[in-house]
């Protein structure tokens, strides 16, 4: 994903000519000659259209060709008139003929919005024209997606830039902009209900963007992230948004309805709805949902979200989809038009304006296909990114503009100037960590400096070959030097893919480091930056660990992962530390571990895109992460003085809760059935810092408690805007509420305990830690996210444990949360 933030980065570009036609005329009843206000004319199966003014004047500005201009008003027959191709300006009058037609009776009770009685009607049929009723079906889809600058800063930042040409472009206000992506996508999409799987196979891609490196990742990003939206479901999720359906179940609670108009739209007469959000902060959509006469089913929904939705960095976003009905019933999209302009991050910089166009064509129901079809989620066919133009000019559902098609040209020409190749080395470099030199790339940036107590100042440098070097084998490494305990620290990894179908890989390492106690678990999943930061400042319990381990990775099958991991490590603790040796009875200062482990993940709904050789992941979807893990520990083999059993389980989802916003659990738990030293047991992360970690418990010391047998359960609720949105002054700022908390069951049994001598081997009392016992540690929270769109503040109260002088019982942390 760091790709697409690269080129959001390389606003300033340009697009040459676009072709346009401008078509007027007038529209008069054909028997009095009185011109006819409020009709419809429109270009059939696309979102361009306008209505007649008061006088029955229209002007139709099109963008793209077009054969014929259609014309459709109540009480009169739809007419259509032939377009001339390649004049740019014609008038085109029409004379409409009464028509006979008789809407369905529709009943409003006295003072009752006539709007409701249609709606009732569609929540009646809404379940059988739902395409989630089909048990299969497949269509071929075709999507184009253009990124465009708008709205740029002045001709004098152009000129710096040296990158702009004159474009006619524009977007539907009729603005100049500037595309800077561009792709498409031809592929065959298949969809099975019971149990619900989807695939799509790509046939063809092509992709090109100022500042774009390496198009694989995009190729297979649009094959798999563009949606038809199913407004049948109550809540559709956009940007990772909740918003609630025009036509969801509770309708009434979120929307105002007007019934504007009758009219046809292609060759079904529908009820034509204004809709709008009852709160304008609410993530909700307004402008008008056409419903179909006799079915009552959704024909053409048009709709928008303004600015006074609770989103970051969007202005706007307006969505277009068209539907038809399939053999069986049910109604599927077979055109959907996404446009989304991304905010100004600084006046210096302009806005972004994202187009996303899907069509699909040659739909079938079909009969369910067996589960092994879906194990992979996304393919492609043999050379689908080599594509011949003619290919795509047989193949495309919609022809390209004139303009579209000089886009490609001029994307190739901007990437070899000088400028743009700076800039796209610079931002691979700060977004990814990494600078790529050919086959090797260097990094990553983060780990390259920090400064502690122990090492003082640390320096790092490391590197990995990469996808020019071999799309199979990895070789990566790292070596650190730090100026106070004058040590070097080294680790070197070596890694082969062996099946990118269905994702495996093998891998060996050797690595002599310093770590800290806590931070070594197999199981810890922390990001690179929180890693990296915790290398600064003191470091609690560290240790000197050298490590030679080995893994197999494998997809089992879709959503299913297992990985095994054989381990060797040496610890030998840099603070006063002893642990009685429970063979000899001894006190020993070091030990050392053999261990093998194995680990599952079930996550059905994950999504991953290939980046070189790595996998991304796209998200989990709505379902349950459920992860596994044992851990067996070898006496007596390389070395080895500790033998134990370790197992551990979890469980993490998020959920969407309707108006209270989304929901985010996690449960852990976890049991170690030997005596070991306590480095080995489940050491509880505290945080004494004044920042936020998810990783940690805000009010615990830092090695407070630990266990051998532990649960845990997190939850997070995330209102979004619904009680803020609610206070006038403070809904401008958009900040939103959230609650939080956290609770801990653990114990450590008379065996282990045993194993802490009362004094080390210099002859000091033991530091140790406390155990939980039978009362859980509790932590409630509660705090305001989105201020100034990135700060978030908790309040932390601790709830139990609170016997000792020096506990906090309340506290206030930050942290750094960009979220739209």
């Amino acid at each position: 994903m760091s790709k697409l933030i690269t080129l959001f980065l390389f606003l300033l570009c340009c697009l040459p000519l676009q072709a346009q036609q401008l078509i007027t005329g007038k529209v008069k009843d054909a028997v009095t000659g009185e011109a006819l206000p409020f009709v419809s004319v429109f270009i059939k199966n696309t979102g361009t259209g306008t209505p007649t003014n008061d006088h029955g004047h229209y002007s139709l500005k099109l963008t793209k060709p077009a054969d014929s201009v259609t014309v459709s008003f109540m009480g009169y027959k739809m007419q259509s008139k032939a377009i001339k191709a390649g004049v740019a300006r014609q008038s085109i009058d029409f004379n409409l003929e009464p028509n006979a037609y008789s809407l369905q009776e529709v009943v409003v009770r006295p003072g009752e919005n006539p709007a409701f009685k249609i709606m009732r009607r569609v929540m009646a049929r809404k379940e059988q024209n739902d395409k989630r009723l089909l048990a299969a079906y497949q269509y071929e889809a075709y999507s184009i997606m253009q990124l465009s600058v708008e709205n740029l800063p002045g001709k004098k930042k152009a000129t710096e830039v040296q990158v702009l040409t004159d474009s006619t472009a524009t977007n539907r206000k009729g603005k100049k902009v500037y595309p800077f992506f561009m792709s498409e996508s031809l592929s065959d999409f298949y969809y099975n209900r019971d149990p619900e799987r989807t695939k799509e196979v790509v046939k063809a891609s092509k992709v090109a963007g100022v500042g774009l490196q390496d198009s694989d990742i995009f190729s297979e990003l649009l094959g798999v992230s563009y949606r038809n939206y199913n407004f049948y479901q109550n809540w559709l999720t956009i940007l990772n948004k909740s918003f609630v359906s025009p036509i969801a179940d509770s309708w009434k609670l979120y929307y105002e309805y007007d019934l504007e108009d009758s009219l046809f739209v292609g060759e079904s007469w529908c009820y034509k709805l204004k809709v709008a959000p009852k709160r304008p902060q609410d993530l909700a959509f307004k402008g008008y949902i056409w419903i179909s006469a006799d079915t009552y089913a959704l024909r053409k929904i048009d709709v928008e979200v303004g600015r006074g939705a609770n989103i970051n960095y969007v202005e706007g976003i307006s969505l277009t989809q068209e539907l038809a009905p399939t053999i069986a019933g049910p109604w599927l999209p077979v055109r959907t038009e996404m446009t989304m302009h991304v905010a100004k991050l600084s006046k210096a910089l302009p806005n972004i304006l994202a187009r996303i166009v899907v069509s699909n064509k040659d739909v079938r129901v079909t009969e369910p296909y067996q589960a092994a079809f879906f194990d992979k989620p996304t393919e492609y066919a043999s050379k689908a990114q080599s594509k011949e133009l003619d290919f795509w000019q047989n193949h495309r559902h919609d022809s390209l503009s004139t303009s579209d098609q000089l886009v490609y040209a001029r994307i190739d020409s901007l990437n070899n100037t000088p400028q743009i190749k700076r800039y796209t080395e610079l931002m691979t470099i700060l977004v990814g960590g990494y600078k790529k030199l050919g086959k090797i790339s260097i990094g990553p940036l983060p780990y390259a400096y920090a400064y502690n107590n122990i090492e003082g100042h640390r320096l790092q440098l490391g590197a990995k070959t990469n996808i020019n070097f071999s799309n199979r084998w990895e070789l990566s490494g790292f070596a650190a030097y730090g100026t106070k305990d004058e040590k070097l620290k080294y680790n070197t990894q070596l890694r082969y893919i062996l099946n990118r179908e269905r994702w495996s890989e093998v891998g060996v390492s050797y690595e002599e480091d310093l770590q800290q106690i806590g931070l070594i678990a197999d199981k810890l999943v922390a990001t690179k930056l929180f890693m990296a930061s915790s290398r600064f400042g003191k470091l609690e319990k560290p240790v000197m660990l050298k490590e030679a381990s080995a893994y197999y990775q494998s997809e089992l099958f879709r959503g299913v992962t297992q990985r095994i991991t054989f381990s060797n490590r040496i610890y030998n603790p840099q603070f006063d530390f002893a642990y009685l040796d429970p063979k000899t009875g001894e006190v020993a200062g070091s030990f050392t571990t053999s261990a093998v482990s194995y680990a599952l993940q079930i996550a059905r709904k994950e999504v991953f895109v290939e980046n070189g050789n790595d996998r991304v992941s796209l998200g989990k979807g709505k379902w349950p992460v459920i992860s596994l893990r044992y851990t067996l520990g070898l006496d007596n083999v390389l070395n080895s003085s500790v033998g134990y059993q370790r197992f551990d389980a979890g469980i993490r989802q998020k959920v969407r809760t309707g108006a209270l916003g989304t929901a985010i659990y996690e449960l852990q738990a976890g049991r170690i059935l030997s005596e070991v030293p306590y480095p080995l047991l489940e050491v509880h992360l505290g945080n004494e810092t004044l920042f936020y970690s998810k990783s940690t418990y805000s009010l615990m010391k830092s090695f407070e408690f630990a266990s051998d047998t532990y649960a845990s359960l997190s939850y997070e609720q995330h209102f979004e805007g619904l009680f803020l949105n609610s206070l006038p002054l403070v809904r401008r700022l958009k900040w939103r509420l959230f609650a939080a908390g956290d609770v801990l069951y653990g114990s450590v049994s008379h065996k282990n305990l045993a194993l802490i001598p009362p004094t080390g081997l210099n002859g000091t009392p033991q530091e140790s830690f406390k155990t939980l016992g039978n009362t859980p540690y509790v932590e409630l929270g509660y705090g305001v996210d989105n201020i100034f769109k990135f700060l978030r503040i908790h309040f932390v109260h601790r709830l139990t444990h609170l016997s000792d002088a020096d506990t906090d019982k309340f506290g206030i942390k930050a942290s750094v949360h960009f979220k739209l």
